[in-house]
């Protein structure tokens, strides 16, 4: 508990048609105990990934800044659940955005707690993430871009935690500390009504603190790994509206570094049949160089008709 109280210290186009669809907050008096809640949350957990899906095809910066207002503006959410009976275990989270707008330069930070303890009262969660972005527009096609990430995990290296079943090879591997700064310029090639291309590239740094095993003694022994490397990245954004109801995302990215290679490809297109009816159809490939399968490809399909 002390822990705890010291962490403490979708678009216009889904939601055009869905609203109707994903209004409902209550199943019914007495849901609850019948378990009939339990499916209601399970449903709307489908609707809120396939209000994603649509909202991540819509890309805010497509045409340029999202938003063209100067200020300060965000917001901050937190959950708590604390069990008790026949599970006694808690769960916290705690999220907040910034952003910050003035003239040509938009920026944004997020922050994300987590912390959880299991049934014999002991931390199994306590992770910290941070994520910043920046853009600068020089003009209406080229701009400056910086983005970071950075996280920890407190449990990584933490022999005590161990659960029931895991030894200290279960620990190997995780990282401690893991932070990505990048930057670099983009460039516009096709900005107008019906068709929107940019690509951006930059160098950034990756600091990674990774838990190691060595098991070369008579006992293993835990100890922490510090790299740092010198990455290189790439992304590419394509749109293109067909007609009033269809139209076409292709979104690319890749990342370079001693480590290994990373690389993403997501294909979509929408149709909007109507006000009330659309559906999105994507395929997306991730390429990682350094693990066994080092392709995976993945289907999408999210459809949403609201009455």
């Amino acid at each position: 508990m002390k822990q705890l109280a010291y962490l403490a210290g979708a678009t216009a186009l889904a939601a055009s048609f869905a609203a109707p669809a994903f209004a409902q907050s209550e199943f019914a008096t007495g849901a609850n105990v019948i378990g009939a809640t339990e499916v209601s949350e399970e449903m709307r957990t489908v609707e809120r990934e396939v209000r994603d899906d649509f909202a991540r095809s819509e890309d805010a910066y497509r045409f340029g800044p999202g938003n063209n207002n100067d200020g300060v503006f965000g917001s901050v959410a937190l959950s708590y659940i604390g069990r008790t009976g026949n599970q006694e275990n808690q769960d916290f989270n705690l999220s907040g955005r910034l952003s910050h707008t003035q003239g040509q330069f938009t920026q944004s930070v997020g922050l994300l707690l987590e912390y959880g303890e299991n049934n014999a009262g002991n931390t199994d969660t306590e992770k910290t993430s941070v994520i910043y972005d920046a853009s600068y527009y020089f003009n209406d096609q080229f701009y400056g871009f910086i983005v970071g990430r950075a996280a920890t995990d407190a449990l990584a290296d933490d022999v005590d935690g161990l659960q029931t079943g895991e030894t200290v090879y279960d620990l190997d591997g995780r990282l401690k500390r893991d932070a990505f700064l990048g930057a670099g310029p983009g460039y516009r090639i096709i900005n107008n009504d019906t068709t929107a291309w940019r690509v951006q590239a930059g160098v950034g740094v990756r600091y990674t603190k990774t838990t190691r095993v060595d098991d070369t003694g008579p006992e293993p022994v835990l100890g922490l790994e510090s790299d740092t490397d010198v990455g290189y990245i790439a992304s590419s954004r394509f749109y293109h509206r067909f007609n009033d109801m269809i139209f076409l995302t292709n979104d690319t990215d890749y990342l370079t570094s001693d480590a290994n290679d990373i690389a993403t490809n997501e294909l979509g297109v929408n149709f909007q049949m109507t006000d009330s009816f659309a559906t999105r159809v994507s395929y997306k490939t991730e390429y990682v160089s350094d693990r066994a399968t080092r392709t995976d490809n993945t289907l999408g399909v999210s459809l949403v008709y609201g009455f």
